[in-house]
């Protein structure tokens, strides 16, 4: 079944149905102006036979608990033995106080509600609004919780890929299989890089035809790089579009060095650009847990995001640049340089990505972190991409915080947080944040 989001509006027949009404309709209109996946009922929920019936058709992927008018904690409850999926809870605001009748009391409901969610699931386990469908801050609630329930539910459809292991020392990436299928619902599968690289090998430059014309359309530069190394990325490249594709694979962590070096002759980094900008998370250094942050991002933004190192402050600026050899999407390039075409920093051979990426006004630096007893957290900062060029030989984004630069290395370094971070080209933190709590993971803001 599809993605599914219930409007579950409870209530009671004793309280003020005309403006129940009202907000019912209301609401109505708001979700499906906000997703094709939500499922309404044909009237308001005003006893427990009423309810049960409508819950008989339901397999949601998020609930929203609306007290249209005060109910028990009955109805609640009703809900929650039937379904372990997020639950927001809404409560009205009520329509006028003018020394008369309580119109709705939606908010006592609310408290019976609550207190019934706690009983059966713990703290904190459920996301909450307050106020009137008409309100800007609900409709912003509700879209980002709607989002992040829809990520949530891809999760548990993505296959992902680790292609060889983390170099030693880099073992923060390394993921097992158990974890994140029962943390985040994902399938993950590893193969050795060398598979690959004995795949490529197999192709003619003629069986490449037509990854070389992409390449040569969408990169800058690439006549600059020996015709052997532009052939074997072309070789390459398709070595890893045909086991996307044929396995069903959604995002990867790929090795990089020195395999590719040494036992190829040509760098991953521009494959794994070109996959990231067509829209299969891609991570380098076989940071699975990079990949998965890629793909969450990816998945709010609708656009490629930024994997990479933080290797600057500029206090007095307020900025942290973030950096990496060379694998950022081609599509995040400048568009004054383009996605431009160089070598690898430390090797010094091609083709790598080697530019600055695009300004953006909101952005979100993200990174799903696992802590040492094995428990997982997500880490959140917001901010402006600026206006800047290439500050390294590589890829590098400049970032502007919204919190002090200072604060959020010294907070993060302290914190003991992994090296790669991604840059979310949105404003995705709420939406974020709400997801951490539905996979019940620790949100660390900065």
């Amino acid at each position: 079944m599809g993605f599914q989001v219930a409007y579950v509006p409870i209530g009671v027949g004793t309280f003020h149905l005309e403006s129940a009404q009202i907000q019912f309709d209301q609401s109505v209109s708001l979700l499906r102006s906000l997703t094709d996946a939500a499922v309404c009922p044909e009237k308001m929920l005003l006893t427990l036979d009423d309810l049960t019936a409508y819950l008989d058709g339901l397999s949601p992927d998020l609930v929203v608990l609306q007290n249209i008018t005060f109910a028990n904690a009955a109805y609640a409850s009703e809900v929650l033995k039937r379904f372990s999926c997020p639950i927001l809870l809404w409560t009205l605001r009520e329509p006028v106080i003018d020394g008369g009748r309580l119109r709705l009391n939606s908010l006592t409901g609310a408290y019976s509600a609550a207190n019934a969610i706690q009983a059966f699931r713990g703290d904190g386990q459920f996301e909450y609004v307050f106020g009137g469908p008409g309100e800007a801050e609900v409709q912003a609630e509700l879209n980002a919780a709607i989002r992040a329930a829809k990520v949530k539910a891809d999760l548990t459809h993505l296959k992902m890929a680790s292609i060889g292991h983390t170099p030693q020392g880099f073992g923060f990436g390394r993921a097992l299989d158990a974890e994140m299928m029962s943390v985040f619902g994902v399938t993950l599968e590893s193969i050795e890089a060398r598979e690959l690289i004995d795949v490529a090998k197999g192709y003619t430059a003629d069986d490449c035809a037509e990854e070389l014309a992409e390449a040569k359309a969408t990169l800058t530069g690439l006549d600059k790089t020996p015709e052997k190394n532009v052939v074997d990325f072309a070789r390459l490249y398709k070595a890893y579009k045909a086991y996307v594709k044929d396995n069903g694979v959604g995002a990867i962590s790929s090795r990089c060095w020195p395999d590719f070096f040494t036992s190829f002759g040509t760098p991953v980094c521009t494959v794994l650009s070109l996959l990231n900008a067509n829209g299969t998370a891609a991570s380098c250094e076989s940071d699975a847990y990079g990949a998965l942050s890629m793909y969450i991002g990816s998945q709010l933004s609708g656009k490629a995001t930024f994997f990479g190192d933080p290797v600057s402050m500029d206090e007095e600026e307020g900025t942290v640049t973030f950096w990496h050899c060379g694998m950022a999407a081609c599509s995040l390039a400048r568009k004054d340089t383009g996605a431009a075409v160089g070598v690898h920093p430390n090797r010094k051979i091609g083709p790598t990505m080697d530019f600055g990426c695009q300004a953006c006004d909101h952005v979100t630096i993200f990174r799903v972190g696992r802590k040492p007893d094995g428990t997982f957290r997500f880490f959140l900062a917001e901010g402006a991409a600026l206006d800047k060029p290439k500050q390294f030989c590589g890829t590098s984004i400049v970032v502007k915080t919204d919190a002090p630069a200072k604060d959020v290395v010294y907070g993060s370094v302290k914190g003991g947080w992994e090296p790669h971070f991604v840059v979310i080209y949105d404003n995705v933190a709420n939406e974020l944040e709400k997801l951490g709590h539905m996979l019940q993971v620790e949100v660390c803001k900065f």
